[in-house]
């Protein structure tokens, strides 16, 4: 079962106004010397996606609307599930004269295609309603994921923008992250090294010298590209007031964990 989001939900807003229909420029897997594109911004609410967002807006493009696929379960290979539900706030938190607009889809099956075929209509929708002209990604090293977002991409004849691929080392990125002012916390870990002690732990620089200590321990990805962990990004360069979690519950099975956030709000101007 699909459910498209109503287009009278709140978030669903064009902050912008009207837009001219323009056409779209071909498919270009790599955008980085174009500047001024309108984009989409495939979004889960962790910390790829959201710098992601941040680096292609500090590049010169303009990030139109967010779309967002809510995956099943844990269990999907394509898309992100601890704590989706909440991007809508995130939207809300990113608001300048309105929220930007969201663009979201609630996909009933972890199956592949189900979810490449969701994330499509969305894509149409955002090129047609936010005359958006490209998409911006936060894949790292994932050809998995990369080069079936490209497929979607090029049959709609938008642009792909990818910041983070293959840029540098895990380290440096996760540096440039928190050096940026990024607050993020830790929402899932499925890998050895990770217990769920770190469930709702924030990284800062010290508990990233922890994790880089564990990554080579263990073996896992730093930057958690393999899915080792999730992150849910509470404050950054994208939102104009951050967001304070209220209540949260945790599940740890022995092996693997999550931190679900059960309420949350946009944090108040002192």
């Amino acid at each position: 079962m699909m459910r498209i989001m109503s287009d009278e939900a709140p978030l669903s807003t064009d902050a912008y106004g009207p837009l001219p229909r323009t056409r779209a420029p071909p498919p270009d897997p790599d955008c980085a010397s174009r500047k001024g594109l309108r984009l989409a911004s495939l979004f889960s609410g962790g910390k790829d996606s959201a710098y992601a967002a941040y680096d292609a807006q500090m590049q010169g493009h303009e990030i139109a609307c967010l779309v967002s696929a809510f995956a099943k379960s844990e269990e999907s290979m394509l898309l992100h599930s601890p704590n989706i539900r909440w991007v809508g706030l995130q939207a809300e938190a990113m608001r300048r004269a309105a929220p930007l607009p969201l663009l979201s889809v609630e996909v009933g099956s972890d199956d592949t295609q189900r979810e490449l075929d969701a994330l499509r209509l969305l894509l149409q929708r955002a090129k047609s309603e936010h005359g958006v002209q490209g998409v911006v990604h936060g894949g790292i090293r994932s050809e998995f994921q990369r080069s079936r977002f490209a497929k979607i991409c090029g049959a709609l004849g938008l642009a792909v923008v990818s910041p983070l691929w293959m840029r540098e080392p895990a380290k440096q990125y996760m540096r440039r992250v928190l050096d940026a002012g990024f607050s993020v916390v830790i929402t899932a870990v499925s890998a050895g090294g990770l217990d769920g002690s770190w469930l709702g732990r924030s990284i800062t620089p010290d508990s990233l010298a922890e994790l880089q200590a564990l990554s080579e321990r263990h073996g896992f990805a730093l930057d958690f590209e393999g899915g080792e962990a999730e992150t849910f990004v509470l404050d950054c360069p994208l939102f104009e007031r951050p967001i304070e979690i209220l209540d949260y519950d945790t599940v740890w099975d022995g092996y693997r964990g999550r931190f679900e956030i059960l309420d949350a709000r946009i944090m108040r101007h002192a």
